[in-house]
């Protein structure tokens, strides 16, 4: 089951805490977080890389997409425009 978490709007560390709570009560094997801030997109990342999760981020309009799903070899990806703000 995929979990969808819409955190836009909120600021750390609110989406983390909201995904960790779902990744955690509901044991997910895949969540997507909706976020539309870069604090929100670099620390929800990185909490769910921790927890074993290979992290996909698209940029959509002005809001991030996290795609995540819980993995053995885990391995952050990036797609659709540059990220960060460093043209990756």
């Amino acid at each position: 089951m995929t979990k969808t978490i819409d955190a836009r709007g909120l600021s750390c560390p609110a989406p983390v805490l909201m995904a960790k709570e779902a990744v955690e009560k509901d044991h997910l094997d895949a969540v997507n977080v909706l976020v539309d801030n870069e604090a929100a997109r670099v620390n929800v990342s990185r909490f769910l890389g921790s927890q074993r999760f290979s992290v996909d981020e698209v940029l959509e309009g002005n809001d991030f997409k996290i795609s995540a799903r819980r993995n053995h070899q885990y391995a952050r990806h990036r797609h659709g425009h540059a990220v960060g703000g460093q043209g990756r």
